[in-house]
């Protein structure tokens, strides 16, 4: 099936989701007909992606074949209950896959927010440093985190380097619709803490909630049509967040005395 990820910032994927938002049942099976017959027409075997853009009329022009999994699989992993890694790894091996196209079918609606070391107030420049502090909501049928990065022992936790994707995790979440999907990754990303390098975790949560997202009214200049009511300027902390950063100061001293 498909996925959507219209929200991007420099061309790079920040939310998607699965099934797409308002696609009926006809352009969906036209665009997976699209998909199927241009692997076919190369002889393609394994793992792929076929990228299409999709205008206000449900139009849709081929952009790129990805050859391989993609970072926002999970998605579709969530919404037909299939390991997509082991069918990759089934396909290498020459194995049949167990199932066929007209034996899948589309389970809910899933999301996944991509948590990144970098600066929206920036352009999203992107950044690096030590993980100081990291936490994630707990993961259950509900909720999964992808993520190659941990805190260690004494707040030494893994560097995001300069030299490599600015990525932390991936958040996904799913429902039995869109809109508890969308709650539950609202939820999720309320329970994700991060200390160390700058992220976009404030700005996930942001998205998470607006009105138009939520509405599923999504194109790729979302986050620039949307940008005072997603990045609002920069307010005095609540007292309570004062009061925790001097409590951790203090606490960090009595370590190292």
């Amino acid at each position: 099936f498909e996925r959507d990820c219209s929200v991007q910032r420099r061309h790079q994927k920040v939310m998607e989701e699965a099934p797409a938002p308002s696609l009926t049942r006809k352009t969906r099976e036209k665009m997976g007909a699209a998909a199927v017959a241009a692997a076919k027409a190369i002889n393609y075997v394994g793992a792929g992606t076929v990228e299409f853009l999709l205008d206000e009329k449900e139009n849709f022009y081929f952009m790129e074949m990805n050859t391989r999994l993609q970072v926002e699989h999970p998605v579709t992993e969530m919404i037909t209950g299939l390991d997509l890694v082991e069918w990759q790894i089934r396909v290498a091996e020459g194995a049949k896959l167990p199932l066929a196209q007209k034996d899948l079918k589309i389970n809910g609606h899933a999301f996944e927010a991509r948590l990144y070391a970098e600066d929206p107030e920036r352009d999203f420049l992107p950044g690096a440093g030590q993980i100081q502090f990291l936490r994630f909501p707990l993961q259950g049928a509900h909720t999964r985190i992808d993520t190659g990065v941990r805190e260690a022992a004494r707040g030494r936790g893994d560097v995001i380097s300069i030299h490599y994707d600015p990525m932390i995790a991936k958040i996904i979440t799913w429902g039995k619709d869109r809109a508890e999907a969308l709650h539950n990754m609202a939820e999720a990303l309320d329970h994700t803490y991060i200390a160390g390098p700058k992220s976009n975790i404030n700005f996930l949560r942001a998205l998470a909630r607006h009105p138009a997202f939520k509405a599923g009214k999504v194109n790729t200049h979302f986050i620039n049509d949307h940008h005072k009511s997603l990045l609002p300027g920069k307010t005095a902390p609540a007292p309570v967040t004062l009061m925790l950063a001097v409590l951790g100061l203090l606490k960090q001293r009595e370590k190292f005395a």
